[in-house]
């Protein structure tokens, strides 16, 4: 038996690889009854530009068509062409007159010609607005003009492993989109803005060490293509969400420069910058999307999977004639009950993590990833392969924890390693700053401080459940305020409402549950006589939200340009906005670089006091490795009294103080007051001394030491048991180290980490 490059008795290498004096070729087209390698060459004789050679390869071998094709060399541009049924009704579309991607290409080559879209792209003939003519009668028209080309790559090296391997209890995960972080970067020079080689220069990874970023998770890099309708009109997928190469890096990334050149220096302007945040202490997630593909719905364009094998690529509804099941809204969804699909996904995991040498992967939709004949299964396949691949399970994987399909909410749902993405942290934290006080200020009643209390602790009623239980800790509670879809952390203190109209949609695309406050006034307040009253709540309620995602138990994530007050002008959706409404802007007013200060202390407070380090579960007792006699974690009323049931239930109680110890003697306190007006609070127990550390009702951290700040004249050291007075919609910080603490404790019993439903 003959053992290839991959390791794998009697099975093929998938893609196209040097080998010898040529390449292996090897495609999978389980139902195709003949497959051709189609090598391509720029020729200005022939009618479209190009002169092409064709190999017909040999098998199929377990569904792939294999070759040792000699003389091909890297840098060779191909694609191949599959013969086979074309009954649409049955599922099955070969047409070998489309030229189709190799779904293991590492390169590509001519991105820009899916920008014009044409109607040879579809293996069915359309008319002009793309619609299937009746009977879907196939096309004979050549799209290898209109299509990208793969590129033959030199053999695979791996990365060097440079990973700083951050615990997650360290971690802080900074969401950002490659172009849009860097494209209004005035300190990088004009050619290296919105690309790969942007990443890595020296004023970017400043500007993230300085904040506090430990990881930075990157919106899809993988090769992308625009819907057809979006090109149509002039527009383009800015996101990404709209993968055309799983192993492919996206070419409108990188400098022209490296674009010229071709694909390979591509993909090393991305590995240099991997190699970059490396060396700066920043792991790189990448978001990926293997939910579903560039193809689109049931009668999409013909470029990849839906001309090899689209019954065994594509989740299918059942029905006759054959029709593309959708979970994903997307038109198309990946088929995870097949091996060949997952192994398409290990494979390119295994590719971006030892060849490019990213730390991680944040998973789209997630839930279509692990979903059989009965639906979402936490013992799916793909799911046991990344608990047990050698690769893959040592790194950071995030799931984005639903799909729009049956069952598909499944938050708290995945199993160890991975983490997710806690969407009710982000309802919780947005309802209490933000709704609840609207809603109060018009006399209608809101929320209290259970749900909130909740997801400062870590969110153990979600992520909790395990065998045994409490093993995934908070590290698997990946917190967010914002993320690439909504608003931004400013848009969500100005606009109650979406303004999406830039979009082209009428303003029916994004979400209508935003819980925003726009304080009185919609929008920005430009006139100097109207609104400046609310400008400064505006800016505490920015700072509430920090402080709540930055100091909660788990995993925080900011979403690019929020440290800076970034707005997309009430577009809570501008997936297809590549210009000023999407890119950060990067010139401070002083109101801005304040809140940039804000988000630096908050971030240095984190790393700083080791109790707001959290890697287990809070259990509200001693810890057992600790000599500490007081519990982890305890809850005080706004009189200093442990909280009754009631008040835990009075949607009236919207005072409260958290403590959190540390196995060195330490301990941090947060002293929240949601409500409207002042509170008395007596200062809880667990340390003689608290010291002030922060106070949201200031504009810059800086202000605490000032004559006339809470933080000065002694006041910011104040025994337990004093009484203060806390301003309303504030958030306080206290901390009180070793030194002070002198086994301070209380004499009651361990109070409940969490008011809300307990883990089994």
């Amino acid at each position: 038996m003959r053992y290839d490059a991959a390791g794998h008795g009697g099975l093929h290498r998938l893609g196209v690889h040097p080998a010898g004096d040529g390449v292996d070729v090897a495609v999978l087209a389980s139902h195709a009854t003949a497959v051709h390698l189609c090598l391509l060459d720029p020729d200005q004789d022939a009618p479209d530009g190009w002169a092409e050679r064709r190999v017909q390869l040999g098998g199929p071998t377990y569904g792939v068509w294999h070759a040792h094709v000699p003389g091909v060399l890297p840098g060779q541009l191909y694609g191949f062409r599959a013969t086979g049924p074309w009954d649409p009704g049955a599922g099955t579309r070969y047409n070998p007159a489309k030229l189709l991607i190799d779904p293991y290409a590492r390169g590509l080559d001519g991105m820009e010609r899916l920008d014009l879209p044409s109607t040879r792209t579809y293996g069915h003939r359309v008319d002009s607005e793309h619609r299937p003519l009746d009977g879907r009668p196939l096309d004979a028209a050549d799209s290898r003009a209109h299509v990208p080309h793969s590129v033959v790559l030199a053999e695979d090296r791996a990365a060097p492993d440079t990973r700083p391997r951050t615990p997650w209890s360290q971690t802080v995960v900074y969401e950002a989109h490659v172009r849009g972080l860097t494209q209004r970067m005035r300190a990088l020079p004009p050619e290296l803005r919105g690309t790969y080689a942007g990443l890595g220069h020296p004023a970017t990874l400043e500007h993230l060490r300085d904040l506090g970023v430990t990881a930075i998770e990157l919106l899809p890099v993988h090769a992308m293509a625009t819907e057809p309708w979006l090109a149509l009109n002039g527009r383009t997928n800015y996101w990404g969400y709209n993968t055309l190469g799983f192993f492919a890096p996206h070419p409108g990334y990188a400098t022209r420069a490296a674009q010229d050149i071709g694909s390979e220096a591509v993909l090393a302007e991305l590995k240099e910058a991997v190699q970059a945040m490396h060396g700066a202490g920043i792991e790189v997630l990448l978001d990926v999307v293997y939910n579903h593909t560039a193809e689109g719905g049931t009668d999409g364009p013909h470029l990849s999977w839906r001309g090899l094998d689209p019954t065994v690529y594509y989740l299918h509804d059942g029905s006759t004639p054959a029709r593309f099941a959708d979970v994903t809204g997307c038109g198309n969804s990946l088929d995870f009950r097949r091996p060949r699909v997952v192994q398409l996904a290990l494979d390119s995991l295994r590719y971006w993590a030892t060849v490019v040498g990213v730390d991680g992967f944040r998973f789209d939709l997630m839930v279509t990833l692990a979903r059989d004949d009965d639906g979402f299964d936490p013992q799916h396949a793909f799911l046991v392969a990344l608990q047990t691949d050698p690769v893959l399970s040592g790194l950071k994987l995030v799931a984005e924890p639903w799909d729009i399909g049956p069952g598909g909410w499944r938050t708290g749902a995945f199993p160890a390693p991975l983490s997710e993405w806690n969407d009710r942290f982000r309802n919780a934290a947005r309802s209490f700053w933000l709704t609840d006080p609207a809603e109060a200020a018009h006399g209608r009643p809101g929320h209290g401080v259970r749900e909130l209390a909740t997801r400062l602790a870590g969110s153990a009623d979600l992520f909790g459940y395990s065998d045994p239980p409490l093993m995934r800790g908070p590290g698997a509670s990946i917190n967010f305020v914002t993320a690439h879809d909504g608003f931004t952390l400013a848009d969500l203190v100005a606009y109650d409402h979406k303004h999406n109209a830039a979009n082209g949609e009428h303003n029916r695309d994004g979400t209508d549950d935003n819980r925003s406050w726009n304080h009185g006034i919609e929008g920005p307040t430009r006139d100097p006589g109207i609104g400046l009253e609310i400008v400064p709540l505006r800016q505490q309620s920015m700072r509430n939200l920090l402080a709540t995602l930055l100091l909660s138990a788990g995993v925080p994530m900011i979403t690019a340009g929020d440290e800076i007050g970034r707005t997309q002008q009430g577009n809570n959706n501008a997936y297809n906005q590549d210009n000023e409404i999407s890119w950060i802007d990067w010139e401070l007013p002083p109101w801005r670089d304040n809140l940039l200060a804000t988000a630096r202390h908050l971030l240095r407070l984190r790393r700083e006091l080791p109790a707001f380090s959290s890697s287990a579960f809070f259990r509200g007792t001693p810890r057992p490795d600790c000599e500490d006699p007081r519990p982890d974690l305890y809850w005080r009323s706004a009189s200093g009294a442990p909280l009754s049931t009631q008040e835990w239930n009075d949607a009236k109680v919207r005072t409260i103080q958290m403590i959190r110890t540390a196995c060195d003697g330490s301990a941090v306190m947060l002293l929240i007051n949601g409500a409207l007006d002042p509170v008395s609070v007596t200062l809880a127990d667990g340390a003689p001394t608290w010291h002030l550390r922060w106070d949201s009702t200031v504009e810059h951290p800086e202000e605490l030491e000032r004559p006339d700040g809470p933080g000065a004249n002694g006041n910011g050291r104040v025994r337990a048991g004093a009484t203060i007075l806390v301003e309303p919609l504030s958030v306080r910080v206290y901390s009180a180290d070793e030194r002070s603490i002198e086994r301070h404790t209380t004499a009651e019993p361990p109070t409940q980490v969490s008011p809300a439903k307990k883990p089994r």
